[in-house]
């Protein structure tokens, strides 16, 4: 197990809080940050800090309730953090959906993160 950076933890600190998270995550992603993701049914690449944030509070409109995520497993490779992780609620099947997030890290900021069902 990799010690998990504080950027990244805050980041998931921040999703969990939902629309109250917004300046956290605001704070922990780069300006010209991108962040690819499978959410809108699709495969989907955003580009740049207010656009990721605005994808987000989409998101955060609709919370799926009593949400938590856990880190099942984080580790450094290439340059990469990469952090298998357990979302839970009572309105995904079975009670819980999971991911794998690859973190690239710039100047303590996120400059990039891929985000992938598993």
């Amino acid at each position: 197990m990799t010690h998990v950076p504080t950027e990244i933890s805050n980041f998931f600190l921040a999703m969990q809080a939902g629309s109250q998270g917004g300046n956290a995550m605001e704070k922990v992603l780069a300006h010209d940050a991108v962040y690819e993701e499978p959410f809108s049914g699709k495969a989907a690449t955003h580009h740049g800090r207010e656009t990721i944030l605005s994808v987000m509070r989409a998101g955060w409109s609709q919370p799926l309730p009593d949400m938590h995520i856990e880190i099942d497993r984080a580790e450094t490779t290439a340059g990469e953090v990469v952090i298998d992780w357990t979302c839970y609620s009572s309105a995904l099947p079975g009670g819980a959906g999971r991911g794998t997030n690859r973190f690239t890290l710039r100047d303590g900021k996120i400059a990039r993160l891929v985000t992938t069902f598993r």
